[in-house]
């Protein structure tokens, strides 16, 4: 990210560590698992993971987004080798450390060169990307390719949980930018967040926090 993690930390305020409280490390979740006490989170997302077949794919690299497609290829694979309904699947991808630029917009992705810093090119594979590859299908991308996008993943049921320690470092890069403070600068990425993107206290609760509601875990990155 465009601002050094150890900068990120240093600068770090009690507004960008919201929610990092013993009161946000609970969840939803049914009957003998731990409940939210605060709404800093949204933990709903814990209410949907109720399959016969659920998975978590942990990614703290960019990786080309890598984490994303393996978590589509469980499932279709699944499908392929068990006749598994897709629908008593569920897959969820957490997004954190290096890889928090994923689940940030394509205009955020232009302004801040993350195409060159990421070293990932465009659909061509000539120049460096101005858009967030795995955010939509590429224009003139057949039909199938949807799926390996986070806007297809989410609207086929998968979750998408981000890193809000991460995020920090997106709220910094605006900060620093647009010299704002840090409430300005929060809402400022937060409305370049990809929408459907749930934030969590960081990527190691919610990885560990899916894990509890009894998905398997994969480095999927």
């Amino acid at each position: 990210m465009s601002t050094p993690r150890r900068d990120f930390l240093g600068w770090l305020g009690a507004s960008a560590l919201l929610g990092a409280t013993p009161a946000t490390l609970l969840a939803s979740a049914p009957a003998g698992a731990p409940r939210a006490i605060a709404d800093d989170f949204d933990m709903s997302w814990t209410d949907r993971v109720t399959g016969k077949h659920k998975a978590v794919f942990d990614s703290p690299e960019v990786s080309e987004g890598a984490a994303l497609y393996r978590a589509v290829f469980w499932r279709d694979q699944y499908k392929s080798v068990y006749g598994t309904d897709p629908a008593i699947m569920n897959p969820i991808v957490v997004f954190r450390h290096a890889a928090i630029s994923l689940v940030m917009s394509d205009a955020y992705w232009e302004r801040f060169e993350i195409g060159k810093e990421t070293k990932m090119r465009d659909a061509k594979g000539k120049k460096w990307s101005k858009v967030n590859p795995i955010r939509a299908p590429a224009e003139g991308a057949p039909a199938s390719a949807a799926k390996y996008t986070l806007q297809g993943f989410m609207a086929s049921g998968g979750i998408v949980l981000a890193c809000n320690l991460a995020f920090g470092e997106v709220v910094g890069t605006y900060a620093k930018a647009d010299k704002l403070k840090r409430d300005e600068a929060r809402k400022a990425a937060l409305a370049q967040l990809v929408p459907g993107v749930i934030l969590q206290p960081s990527g190691i609760f919610a990885a560990l926090r899916a894990q509890e509601a009894g998905c398997g875990y994969i480095l999927g990155s």
